[in-house]
């Protein structure tokens, strides 16, 4: 039978229970295990298609279509595996499945209340998704922060698991130990009440993972040890670090994987964490920056740059440019910037390359435009993503082609030249307001062209690829746009719906339709964003 372990978080949000819990399944993986990740969100949306990036993050895919929370990105990235539907679970989705299962009357009949059936429900779901892949631990990490009234029925889900599998269930609490700058002095307070919390929800954590600005020492460790019930040995410091790769590593020197699987009577496999190590040091070991400019517009939050937006596209440069041992220097730009003094386009110039990625709305839309153009003519290394490819196809078309008014239907209802258009299974969607978890979602084929820059990058002509949109590139128009020089490079052989354009005599100008970040990973580049960087230390 599977292991389980709840991963939950004290004082606050944002203290990186994601990396933590990526990071132990990296290192349960190091050690020959069979590993996966589910992440609970305590939101009523049944997915994350519909929240807010700025407020929420990053929206992930699935390869089976899911849209989830970004963790699962760092799931998929530090496991190296890919993580699907059953692995991500809201308040929403939850609760929509068990009304669905009243309403098909698979209760026989009975009441169906909140306690026990929605915590059933939960735990259904996590024995599912460990059986799927056959896996021997199963990592549960529980959004928000103990003593939410919103996760309250996933720690009841955890509590009664524990009740029924004693041997089986573990519990770390990931808490945040502040050190006031008008003290000096690491706390260990917080903690203590969120323990003390997590307590009350009937949960006593078998291990804690402290997050703080800098390590835990042992006076630190004792103090927390003897008001918390839990050993000093079981309590892992985790600092700050200048990359979270570095975070299994610095567990393991605390001798994280052991501990876990002393409780549970198991010993090691096999203990390989080599690869790993060594892409740390490559990090650590690459001082010759790279200059990438992001032109975006879901970072900014009043004065702070929110950079969770585009995590995985971050994330992809990041993997490209220590592929090439090079340090990357990202800088965020607001495409609005662009629309109101378009002079400062310029700025461009100083970066090795650019890149527009995904989003939605007409916000800063016609900087984003403006931005592209820059990079065509004054031959910037240039990756569009999905909204980056539909307005590098405007783009083009308003100024190459010479159709001034080309637009997209996501932005203008009427145009002579729709050059974007609503594909044709999305119009009856739109139209009948069917929005949350109804785009072109997940995994699809592409067929590459001869003597393309992509095909150069993949090295085979049959790919695929993710997705997450409802408009696509007006095959009215490729014949024209072909003629004026851009390249179709890649297009999908079912629906005949183009993924890939290029443009010629340029060093590297190439946008796709799809999202190739979700499927970069730290060992494994996406080939995209690697033949990019390479371009980029070539200017």
């Amino acid at each position: 039978m599977a292991k389980y372990i709840f991963v939950a978080g004290g004082v606050m949000s944002g203290i990186g229970k994601g990396v933590a819990t990526a990071s132990i399944g990296r290192i349960l993986k190091s050690k020959g295990f069979g590993v996966t990740a589910i992440k609970i969100d305590p939101y009523i949306n049944v997915d994350a298609g519909t929240m807010n990036p700025i407020e929420h993050g990053e929206v992930f895919v699935t390869e089976d279509g899911l849209e989830c929370d970004q963790d699962i990105g760092n799931y998929e990235r530090f496991l190296e595996e890919n993580i699907y539907t059953d692995n991500y679970m809201t308040t929403g989705k939850v609760y929509q499945t068990v009304i669905n299962r009243e309403r098909n009357l698979e209760y026989n009949g009975r009441c169906v209340e909140v306690v026990p059936d929605i915590p059933n429900e939960v735990i259904a779901t996590i024995k599912r998704a460990g059986k799927k892949v056959k896996a021997d631990f199963v990592l549960i990490e529980i959004g928000g922060t103990v003593g939410e009234y919103q996760n309250m029925l996933f720690l009841e889900a955890a509590r009664m698991l524990k009740i029924s599998h004693p041997k089986d269930v573990l519990f770390i609490l990931v808490s945040y130990m502040p050190v006031p700058a008008i003290i000096g002095e690491m706390k260990t307070k917080p903690t203590q009440y969120a323990v003390r919390t997590l307590n009350s929800a009937g949960i006593q954590p078998d291990m804690i993972l402290a997050r703080s600005v800098l390590a835990l020492d042992e006076p630190r460790k004792r103090k927390l040890s003897i008001s918390s019930n839990v050993l000093p040995e079981d309590i892992i410091s985790a600092p700050d670090v200048t990359s979270i790769y570095e975070v299994p590593i610095n567990f393991e020197k605390e001798n994280l994987g052991n501990r876990i699987l002393k409780k549970f009577g198991l010993k090691a496999r096999a203990s390989d964490l080599k690869k790993w190590e060594n892409f740390v040091k490559i990090i650590k070991n690459s001082p010759e920056p790279v200059e990438i400019g992001i032109v975006g517009k879901y970072f900014e939050s009043g004065k702070f740059t929110l950079t969770d937006s585009y995590i995985s596209v971050l994330e992809a440069v990041k993997h490209a440019c220590f592929a090439q041992h090079r340090k990357p220097k990202i800088t965020w730009i607001s495409a609005e910037e662009f629309e109101k003094n378009p002079a400062t386009l310029k700025k461009l110039k100083n970066f090795d390359g650019i890149i527009v990625p995904g989003g939605f709305g007409n916000r800063g839309i016609e900087g984003k435009i403006k931005a592209i153009g820059y990079c065509r003519k004054n031959k910037i290394p240039f990756l569009g993503l999905c909204l980056g490819m539909q307005l590098s196809v405007i783009e083009f078309a308003r100024n190459v082609c010479g159709l001034k008014d080309a637009t997209s239907a996501e932005f203008k209802e009427n145009s002579d030249n729709m050059v974007i258009d609503v594909m044709e299974d999305q119009k009856m969607l739109l139209e009948e307001k069917r929005y949350g978890g109804t785009m072109r979602l997940g995994s699809y084929s592409c067929e590459l062209k001869p003597k393309t820059i992509s095909l150069k990058a993949y090295g085979t002509p049959e790919i695929t690829e993710r997705h997450r949109h409802r408009y696509e590139l007006n095959n009215s128009y490729r014949s024209i746009l072909e003629k004026k020089g851009m390249v179709i490079a890649g297009v999908n052989p079912q629906k005949d719906l183009v993924e890939i354009i290029e443009i010629r005599d340029h060093p590297f100008f190439v946008a796709t339709q799809f999202h190739p970040e979700f499927k970069s990973r730290p060992l494994n580049p996406h080939p995209l964003f690697k033949e990019f960087i390479k371009a980029a230390i070539k200017k």
